[in-house]
């Protein structure tokens, strides 16, 4: 999926800012209400819930079972090296596990919120200094890397505890996903408002829960992000994964230049525009184009219902990975939509100046990076 930049790309296709907005604070959805619409969120989060399913079991078994391995060649198997399961992964007949781990490396990238503070703890240090102590009497080549480079464990165990805190995310939005998929089945949800408060209130009953990881080193176990850390799903992991992966992201090899003197590419991080809600819905399926290898995933696990509505349009199959991408960042926006309505300061009903003062600068903040996201595509 080619990104450049929002600003030169979308400029001329932008809804106003001041409308994205007005609707935040009167409490409409992003997107616009319609049958299609719902059809294409519900669906492709059915899909996507699917796909976050295997990414999430994968991702923790990673952190757990191949923590600190220096060759970790067969970490996407998930334990299993039954014969018939290797082959089908040497064939690419399975789940592009690599797309989960370019959003792990995003967020340990950005590094925003509280986890990333907890790692720059003196109670970090200790925990770490313990756990490479206990695995290098086990490990020959551990012994030696760490005298010889001392950030060099600390940052793989930095790396694992993302990639635990990351699978503890996606396993509570797979669920929430195909709940989702399941209410609007038994027509609890029928409309885009629903859709958008139904993820809201998932996201925030699920808010206060305990972001744990731990291992375990010859037969005894280590805190790597212990209680007394108390890391929690929203404000720790889930607005951090907003902020690296729906709207920083990372430039993608190939298409654009990262010479220094083209300047394609800005120096502050804060101002990425790469993210799923600015990128252009043309996956390349190109080698390195990590969501292109979502779409594919997706793709795998289409419902019927959404795949015969694909086959109505266009060009049918022939163009069916974009039209996923398409749908894909509708319902991203929809879930963009319900983070920012459950994180609202004050009540969008509250009558008290300051609060409505809060709330303005609040929708304001994110109207300013949401109106040079790819908002053509919520009337569409």
């Amino acid at each position: 999926m080619p990104i450049v930049p929002a600003e030169l790309v979308h400029a001329n296709l932008s809804i106003d800012r001041e409308e994205v907005q007005r609707r935040l604070l009167s409490g409409e959805t992003l997107l616009g209400e319609s049958a299609d619409h719902l059809v294409e969120v519900v669906d492709v989060l059915k899909s996507y819930g699917e796909v976050l399913d295997a990414y999430s079991i994968n991702l923790i078994y990673q952190a757990e079972h191949q923590f600190l391995n220096p060759f970790p060649i067969f970490k996407y198997l998930d334990g299993d090296l039954n014969p018939a399961k290797i082959w089908r992964h040497l064939n690419h007949d399975r789940i592009n596990f690599e797309y989960a781990e370019y959003c792990q490396k995003a967020m340990f990238w950005h590094a925003t919120g509280g986890m990333d503070a907890y790692f720059d703890s003196e109670a970090f240090a200790t925990n770490c200094r313990r756990i490479i102590a206990a695995k290098s009497r086990r490990d020959p080549l551990l012994a030696v890397l760490n005298p010889l480079f001392p950030g060099f464990l600390p940052e793989l165990i930095r790396s694992a505890a993302t990639t635990h805190a990351l699978g503890q995310f996606w396993q509570v939005m797979s669920d929430l996903f195909l709940d989702l998929a399941a209410a609007e089945a038994d027509g609890r949800v029928c409309t885009i408002a629903d859709v958008v408060e139904f993820i809201k209130n998932g996201l925030v009953a699920a808010a206060a829960n305990p972001i744990h990881y731990g291992v375990e080193v010859g037969g005894q176990s280590y805190w790597v992000l212990p209680p007394e850390a108390e890391l929690t799903f929203l404000v720790d992991v889930a607005v951090p994964y907003v902020e690296a992966v729906f709207l920083r992201g990372m430039p993608f090899l190939g298409t654009v230049s990262f010479n220094a003197q083209a300047q394609q590419i800005s120096p502050d991080q804060a101002q990425f525009t790469y993210g799923a809600l600015y990128a252009d819905p043309l996956p390349s399926m190109g080698s390195g184009i990590p969501p292109s290898l979502l779409m594919q995933d997706m793709y795998r696990h289409l419902p019927e219902r959404l795949h015969q509505w694909y086959l109505e349009r266009t060009r049918g199959e022939g163009d069916v990975r974009v039209k996923i991408c398409m749908s894909f960042q509708k319902s991203m926006f929809c879930v963009t939509n319900a983070a920012i309505n459950g994180t609202m300061p004050h009540p969008l009903d509250s009558s008290d100046p300051e609060a409505r003062a809060a709330n303005q600068a609040y929708a304001g903040a994110w109207a300013q990076r949401l109106g040079i996201a790819r908002t053509d595509c919520l009337e569409a």
